[in-house]
């Protein structure tokens, strides 16, 4: 029999795996990044801002609901078979995106992506988890995170190229064909269940279990609900990006090729990012590296109503793209951290349910506000939540006594030696 072993190293083979296959999540959900939007004002007529973001509101709702069953259902049906299900949820998509006649079939497709992104993104992050044990889980979440949101990118920037060279429909969302296949077999044939390593963790776990896991995650545990907070209100600004931006920059008269690189370079930054920042995660205070981020996607929302040129809104994405980089594995390593392995899925689970509802609240929010009164309004309201959210943390948060390094006395520790170094 195997030898069941925790660490990244001792698991690379099946890590690398997983974060292929996390890859190709990723890029289900950069088929609709640039073009979706555009697709409904130009092929629907559809005006309302409301109308056009429903797609991310039932998505959104979508995948949070099934984020919930996921990590309730992680022990009872094995995470490779919710990781092959989800899949399955994927296959018809693209053929509804390239051929739907009424927005109710593209309504109807995010129904299906919800599914599919709820099921799979949240068995690899559960199961990386699994494999890692608790040295790695910032840098194993930074790679899972890497993986995902920079096939995002990539596929967002595809499709907008795609879309500008060969019309919206139907050539762009071919790439998804491809990846949905890649990743049901890729997930059928090589990927195994890690119920063994979580196993072995628990024997040595010293986390005693939530009381009642639902309302510690969601707000009671400081830690924890901080957290789930900041999940809820980072997804809410990532709604208001995905569904608002690219109305924004075309109503500024960018073209397509360039709606597409920048809407690509805030995903290209999160994504990229998250190689250093998880690895920061399990350096740093925890606390301090979702402060310091949720501070700076706030800023550079506050500040994006006032830009004019594709240059000021890279500058704005790449702020944003950082910021969002330096909490999305903090995130998933501070409720792994905090929760026994026994409780850890089903945690994720509820954490996950409320940080995705931000998709569906944002997208309310931003359409109710920007029809209302305009785009800039609700972009700068998204902002002022923002950042009142990174004060919630730096409030309520507290680090743990585990060794870590506090973020801001690190960085004027160093500006200290470095000017006494010039002097």
């Amino acid at each position: 029999m195997e030898t069941i072993k925790l660490g990244l190293k001792e698991n690379w083979k099946q890590f690398t795996l997983l974060v292929i296959i996390n890859a190709f999540v990723g890029g289900m959900v950069g088929l609709e990044r640039a073009i979706l939007p555009q697709i409904a004002e130009d092929e629907f007529h559809i005006a309302a801002k409301t109308a056009i973001l429903s797609f991310i509101i039932v998505f959104g709702i979508v995948k949070a609901i099934t984020n919930y069953f996921t990590g309730s259902l992680a022990n009872k049906v094995g995470r490779k078979n919710l990781l092959v299900i989800g899949w399955l949820f994927a296959l018809p998509v693209p053929f509804i995106l390239m051929f739907a006649n009424h927005w109710n079939w593209i309504i109807a497709a995010n129904v299906l992506l919800g599914i599919n992104q709820g099921l799979t993104w949240s068995s690899t992050v559960v199961m990386k988890i699994d494999l890692v044990g608790e040295k790695h889980r910032g840098f194993a979440m930074g790679l899972n995170e890497f993986a995902g949101y920079l096939a995002v990118a990539i596929v967002a920037f595809l499709t907008g190229w795609i879309a500008g060279e060969y019309g919206l429909r139907p050539y762009p969302f071919m790439i998804g064909i491809v990846l949905s296949i890649l990743g049901l077999f890729g997930s059928w044939f090589l990927i195994k269940d890690t119920k063994h390593h979580v196993a072995k963790e628990s024997d040595s776990s010293t986390i005693p279990l939530l009381k009642h896991v639902f309302f510690d995650t969601t707000w009671k545990n400081k830690n924890l609900g901080s957290v789930t907070q900041a999940g809820l209100i980072n997804n809410l600004n990532d709604g208001m990006v995905w569904g608002i931006f690219p109305i924004l920059l075309f109503q500024k008269n960018f073209s397509l090729e360039q709606i597409g690189i920048i809407t690509a370079t805030y995903p290209a930054v999160w994504g990229l990012g998250q190689l250093v920042t998880g690895k920061m995660a399990d350096y740093f205070c925890k606390k301090d590296m979702l402060f310091t981020g949720m501070l700076l996607q706030g800023i550079a929302l506050l500040i994006m109503p006032w830009a004019q040129t594709m240059t000021h809104y890279i500058f704005l994405s790449v702020i944003l793209g950082w910021g969002t980089a330096m909490v999305y594995p903090t995130f998933l390593a501070t409720v792994a951290e905090n929760t026994n392995p026994i409780d850890r899925p089903k945690s994720l689970g509820i954490f996950r349910l409320w940080r995705d509802l931000g998709y569906a609240i944002g997208a309310i929010l931003t359409g109710i506000i920007a029809d209302a009164l305009g785009i800039n309004a609700s972009i700068i309201s998204i902002g002022f939540l923002t950042v009142l959210s990174s004060f919630i943390i730096q409030y309520r948060m507290k680090c743990q006594n585990d060794g870590s390094k506090k973020l801001w006395s690190f960085l004027s520790s160093k500006n200290k030696s470095h000017g006494e170094c010039i002097a």
